[in-house]
């Protein structure tokens, strides 16, 4: 009785197989998606702090007004933090050119144990070596030295000295500090005194920008001056992405370090820096719009499996029957299916962790358009990825056993029995003359068709008008970050995956629910074959009903859409419905149909290779 058992469920798998695979497709994308966009954040989040702790940032840099501070100041700062938390040296900004400025810092290089930078190029600079100094790489804004330039200093002018005194340094090494990350230069670092972060990168260019910055060892100074001082906290675990606790931290010290060296003081926290600020800003809204499609995505994955195994249970109620009259438990009966549903979500949800894996690492690498991002260890957050996959898995097992049992319930002589085909109704278009008189035949029968089944009409429409939502909100947010100069090439790089799989998400749900469509069908297309409908004719009865329900689906997917991006855009906080682009809004049903074109292509072998004598033989 077992051997039978399992030879009924091999049966099912192999004559249900391509119903497997879209399932499997269903949940290979959407749990690649959701696992894949809510990883990034937390892998840079760790990468930043990493790189904190590593390059030992400080938390707190403090300059003097007065252009100086006092050994007494330095001595109460290093008993306060401590000896290894504190280094002191000196910034001077030296006007090269219109609107362009030279910034030198002067620093112990010998003692250089905060703010450690990378060297890029070139050799360790010590400090008693003659005039040798560090360049900082060159980016966007900054144009940089090579090794072996010579670069002339007018200290004189810089330090306010009633003499001339100009020196040659050489450029040993080039060097990346830890406090930018930007691309396009440092508001917060490398502008004049006072400049705010710009709202736009773009507006940077109404500032004075520094054309370049060069590290120089104290010992070219003409007298010692420290009106610099870096210090770090003791706990460096304690940022933790700007945590409550480090916040309430840098408040309580902003006040002590007032309180020991006075009023003439400016203080520079990490809040006041904009590459660690917008680099977690953008992490944190990938993870809130994330969050928000994930839901969706889940939502139409359940949907989809569920609709499936429904209209499965339906399409074997002979089978069912069989087995119960011959003795074969409920619970073992709906195990089958149970099982059937869990090898596709195991399998399609394995498949899904990879995909995940190339979403977060296309993330990740999108992001380097805007940062010169600090090394990145690409994972997939294994809280977003079993928790999906666990909820679609546990929703699925007990849809399935509530409706199977349900089922079973019944006798095996009603489950024999057919059900009879749902009874020909007027539809709602047939109300309105003016339109309904203008249509063919052909339009008439399909229009029928779609409606008349109300359960499998609903399930195609919610599925296409949620695709053709998502579709709409990450072309909301491409419009709004390529034409309106807001976010960032991270939101970009999520727009576009968005959009791309939105659009993979409707051809597999199209794909799938037509393919259940044309198996119960089956019938009705071998009787219009033995009738002499050409293959063309027969295809495109079936194509006429997908292309109506998604014509429908999409006209329900705009107020989906707008309701999307409206959320998505109070997630990120900026952008409006009212500042989407019109093309953006035609784009819409052009990927929606592409990719439904495209199901309705690979549809087309299963449509006309049914097999007329076995259909026509079923029990009607």
């Amino acid at each position: 009785m077992v051997k039978t058992y399992f030879k009924t469920v091999q049966r099912m798998f192999r004559h249900h197989l391509i119903r497997l695979l879209s399932l499997m497709g269903v949940i290979l994308i959407s749990i690649g998606f959701i696992s894949g966009i809510g990883s990034p954040a937390d892998m840079i989040r760790d990468s930043i702090e990493i790189y904190y702790r590593n390059r030992n940032v400080s938390d707190f840099i403090v300059k003097s007004k007065t252009g100086s501070f006092t050994d007494e100041q330095i001595a109460a700062i290093r008993l306060r933090y401590g000896e290894n938390h504190v280094s002191s040296g000196i910034s001077l900004d030296i006007q090269t050119g219109e609107k362009r400025s030279l910034r030198l810092y002067f620093l112990d290089f010998d003692a250089w144990n905060i703010n450690v930078p990378e060297i890029v190029d070139g050799e360790k600079v010590i400090d008693d070596e003659e005039n040798c100094v560090y360049a900082e790489v060159s980016d966007n804004v900054l144009k940089g030295y090579s090794i072996g330039e010579t670069v002339e200093i007018d200290l004189g002018k810089a330090l306010n000295l009633p003499m001339e005194y100009k020196i040659a340094v050489t450029v040993k090494g080039i060097i990346k500090s830890p406090l930018t990350f930007g691309k396009d230069g440092e508001p917060s670092y490398n502008n004049p005194e006072g400049t705010e972060i710009p709202d736009n990168m773009a507006e940077m260019g109404k500032l004075d920008l520094l054309e370049n910055i060069l590290y120089c060892p104290t010992s070219v100074l003409p007298v010692p001056i420290k009106g610099d001082l870096y210090i770090t906290a003791e706990n460096r675990n304690l940022f933790d992405s700007f945590s409550e606790e480090y916040k309430a931290y840098v408040e309580d010290e902003k006040a002590v370090l007032t309180n020991l060296l006075g009023d003439d003081i400016e203080i520079i926290t990490l809040y006041d820096n904009y590459s660690f600020k917008s680099i977690l800003s953008s992490a944190d809204k990938v993870r809130g719009i994330g969050n928000i499609l994930m839901v969706i995505f889940m939502a139409v994955t359940l949907l989809v499996v569920l609709s499936s195994m429904m209209r499965l249970m339906e399409e074997e109620r002979a089978q069912i029957a069989c087995l119960k009259t011959l003795g074969y438990s409920s619970f073992g009966i709906v195990m089958r299916y149970i099982l059937f549903a869990l090898v596709a979500l195991f399998t399609g949800g394995g498949g899904g962790f990879f995909v995940g894996y190339g979403v977060s690492w296309m993330m990740c690498y999108v992001f380097g358009y805007g940062y010169d991002m600090p090394p990145i260890s690409v994972v997939v957050n294994p809280s977003y990825y079993f928790l999906s996959i666990g909820v679609i898995i546990a929703v699925t097992s007990v849809a399935i056993f509530i409706l199977g049992m349900r089922m079973i319930a019944d006798t095996p002589a009603n489950l024999l029995r057919p059900k009879p085909p749902k009874k020909g109704k007027r539809v709602f278009l047939e109300q309105i003359p003016f339109i309904w008189n203008r249509l063919s035949f052909k339009y008439k029968s399909s229009f029928r068709n779609v409606l008349r089944y109300k359960m499998r009409f609903f399930m195609m429409l919610v599925s296409v008008a949620v695709s053709a939502g998502l579709v709409f909100a990450g072309l909301s947010l491409l419009d709004m970050c390529l034409f309106d100069d807001f976010g960032s090439s991270a939101i970009i790089g999520i727009a576009v995956i968005v959009v791309v799989f939105a659009g993979l998400l409707t051809a597999v749900v199209i794909n799938t629910l037509t393919t259940i469509n044309i198996s119960e069908r089956s019938r009705e297309i071998a009787t219009l074959m033995v009738l002499g409908y050409l293959d063309n004719e027969i295809c495109g009865y079936i194509y006429r009903e997908i292309y109506i329900s998604t014509f429908i689906g999409i006209l329900f997917g705009y107020p989906v859409g707008i309701g999307l991006a409206t959320l998505v855009f109070k997630t990120i906080g900026f952008g409006i419905v009212n500042g989407v682009s019109w093309f953006m809004w035609l784009l819409v049903p052009i990927i929606v149909f592409a990719f439904t074109l495209l199901v309705t292509l690979m549809l087309r072998p299963k449509i006309v290779k049914v097999k007329m004598n076995e259909c026509l033989k079923a029990v009607e």
